[in-house]
């Protein structure tokens, strides 16, 4: 007897805008609202492979709290730390916190995917998110859109080369103001 093994999937977990930027013009991110209302740490116990490209990962993916920082915060670093991390560079970089991957993103991540496990989150930065979806490897869109409007930054989707349906299938509204949508890939193209 054979046991259907679920497929992991590639989870676009985003902060954004109301005019869609993921970062003010100076990488600024101060308007995110962590609110606990949002279920982050629910989303964290969901996944177990955390997706950053380098300049991401050299300012997020060894983040350590600071000492006046939340306990609910530095829980929180500590269950993102606790994943299994990957790096998506031109340059390969020893790190025993985290494997690099140089080329073949769609052999790699194809590998990656039949893994058993839970899903994985493809954290970003920008060109990351593009080539992800420019290759139809992300499953999941989870766009939080936080009530500021910033006027300039860098934008949320660039140099999309086909058009991506999506199919809505759910809505959530916090009392911060923040509206959560969540799309899948409609494969049916």
């Amino acid at each position: 007897m054979t046991e259907n093994v679920k497929q992991r999937r590639i989870i676009l977990d985003l902060a954004v805008t109301l005019d869609g930027f993921i970062e003010g013009e100076n990488g600024e991110i101060d308007w995110c609202i962590m609110d606990p209302e949002m279920g982050f740490t629910d989303f964290l116990n969901e996944i177990d492979t955390i997706l950053y490209g380098r300049k991401s990962y050299d300012l997020w993916g060894q983040y350590t709290p600071q000492p006046k920082d939340s306990d609910t915060e530095k829980e929180m670093w500590k269950l993102v730390h606790s994943k299994e991390k990957y790096v998506f560079s031109r340059s390969k970089k020893e790190d025993h916190q985290a494997k690099y991957i140089t080329e073949n993103i769609l052999e790699e991540i194809i590998k990656l995917k039949s893994k058993p496990g839970k899903d994985i989150w493809l954290y970003g930065g920008a060109s990351l998110i593009t080539t992800f979806i420019n290759l139809g490897l992300v499953d999941e869109f989870r766009l939080s859109v936080h009530p500021v409007i910033l006027g300039e930054g860098k934008p949320m989707f660039i140099d999309i080369n086909k058009r991506v349906n999506l199919k809505m299938v759910n809505t959530r509204t916090f009392s911060s103001g923040v509206v959560q949508l969540i799309y899948h890939l409609d494969r049916n193209e």
